[in-house]
């Protein structure tokens, strides 16, 4: 156990040390009067590259793997997994046919790829999931149910194909432990919230108890992330559809060099994320279709006391051609934000839906703090939000002692058909006024409310037009 905890220790300040390393940060401009800000992106991406795989296949019917879905298939993708990994790395293909398993723990030098017409099915038995592992959950490490499809310092790893990947989480299993009675929960049972189980984990992390006392599990009803690579280096997310989560889908958590692509996510379920890059560095998010029951992308950095201890920020961040339906928001900071955002560029997406509350969502609060700058889209097509076109706010959920910050976005060329409640809508604290907003090229339309700000300043709006009218916003003796 001793060697175990020096070399997470010894990982972890070498991850330090790699994400904070000048020369690997490129410098983004904090002006938002550059011209040149997008030609970054290029940068950033000669940073990011899918890794490659030995050509070997391994096939876990050939590992006792029957495709019937309802037999167990647990111990062939363990035993197909640890020869790939032995033998250097290659495929681990499951081929057409429905295989049920439990979790499955990727190793480094592993493509774990389905092809279309193969679907891995996912058990409904949490004690499956047992024991507990090394992970976060909302924002905050703990000892819990491990994720479905789950790597621990991990280098070079993948899930590739054209099959489907599905959780089988539903209103009967995993979705009523959030408490919610449109989930499946029944009044008198248990639930996330009673106070010796989600606020004992909240509590824990305030008082610095350390992880491997933070033990979870049976009994507390924390619900498994769907895909959590924790730690890794390299990652690679291609071409599968997922389906059917517990709660976050796809969760890379103090990951660097991760390329998400092609992949397409359907779940409706509580807390159903799509794609939640955590206190991760270079990462590219391209051609992603999201229909989720919360936000489609969530940009997070760990949650509160936990979230400054690690201090590591989320940064340089490219989402390129995804299309988002359904939703709590399209592209979303927060709100496990503590340790920071920084250098996110959005370009050339698509989003639409009477389900869909937002287009940009940045959400935190006194509790979390942490630095929120650099955040740039352009080329941005919306149908409809039910909610704001664009919110940042400093007063989501609990307040603390860790005033935030929010400064330096961009919104760029930019179509709304039909805009909701509100077009722009800023909220902060007057201590920590939101700074350097400014929108170009933008078209609301069909909107309740423009705009609407307080403590907020550098607010620039250029050939900006709502409900058919040009509108200039100045501030006059503090107020606009």
């Amino acid at each position: 156990m001793k060697s175990y905890l020096i070399s997470c220790s010894t990982f972890l300040m070498l991850l330090v040390a790699l994400l904070t390393t000048p020369a690997c940060t490129p410098k983004v401009s904090k002006s938002l009067t550059s011209d040149d800000v997008w030609n970054e992106v290029p940068r950033i991406l000669q940073q990011i590259k899918a890794p490659d795989f030995r050509d070997k296949d391994y096939v876990i019917t050939a590992y006792g793997a029957v495709g019937d879905g309802s037999a167990n298939c647990s111990d062939a993708f363990k035993k197909a997994i640890a020869a790939c990994n032995k033998e250097g790395g290659g495929r681990v293909v499951v081929p057409q046919g429905t295989f049920l398993t439990g979790p499955i723990h990727l190793k480094s030098n592993v493509n774990l790829h389905v092809v279309k017409g193969g679907k891995i099915l996912f058990s409904t038995k949490p004690e499956d999931y047992l024991p507990l592992v090394y992970t976060r959950w909302e924002g905050i490490e703990l000892m819990n149910y491990s994720p479905f499809i789950y790597a621990f310092e991990q280098k070079n790893i993948a899930i590739t194909g054209e099959g489907i990947i599905d959780g089988q989480s539903n209103e009967t299993n995993w979705w009523p432990w959030k408490g919610n009675l449109q989930d499946g929960w029944k009044p008198g049972t248990p639930n996330q919230n009673d106070k010796d189980k989600r606020p004992a984990l909240f509590e824990m992390a305030e008082k610095g108890v350390p992880v491997a006392e933070r033990k979870f599990g049976p009994g507390f009803y924390l619900r498994p992330q769907f895909v959590q690579p924790y730690r890794c280096e390299n990652v690679l997310i291609e071409g599968v559809t997922f389906i059917n989560s517990p709660m976050w889908i796809l969760n890379p958590v103090l990951c660097n060099n991760v390329t998400i692509q092609k992949v397409k996510v359907e779940s409706h379920g509580p807390n159903n994320d799509g794609c939640d890059p955590e206190s991760c560095k270079n990462v590219l998010i391209r051609d992603c279709y999201f229909n989720t029951g919360d936000d489609c992308i969530a940009i997070k950095s760990g949650r509160n006391a936990d979230g400054r201890k690690i201090n590591i920020p989320s940064e340089n961040i490219i989402i390129q051609a995804c299309k988002m339906a359904n939703g709590h928001g399209g592209i979303v900071i927060g709100s496990e934000i503590s340790g920071g955002v920084r250098n996110v560029f959005a370009e050339n997406c698509n989003m639409s839906s009477p389900e869909l509350d937002r287009a940009l969502r940045i959400k935190t609060s006194s509790a979390r703090g942490g630095v929120t700058e650099n955040i740039y889209m352009r080329n941005i097509e919306v149908g409809q939000v039910k909610e704001e076109v664009v919110i940042a706010t400093m007063l989501y959920e609990d307040a603390g002692n860790y005033m935030p910050t929010i400064r330096n976005i961009e919104v760029k060329n930019m179509r709304v058909r039909q805009g909701g409640k509100y077009g722009v809508r800023l909220e902060a604290y007057k201590e920590s006024p939101i700074q350097n907003i400014r929108l170009i090229n933008v078209t609301i339309d069909t909107v309740k409310t423009p705009y609407k700000f307080t403590n907020a300043r550098d607010v620039r709006f250029e050939n900006v037009s709502i409900n058919g009218q040009k509108v200039e916003v100045k501030q006059v003796n503090g107020e606009w």
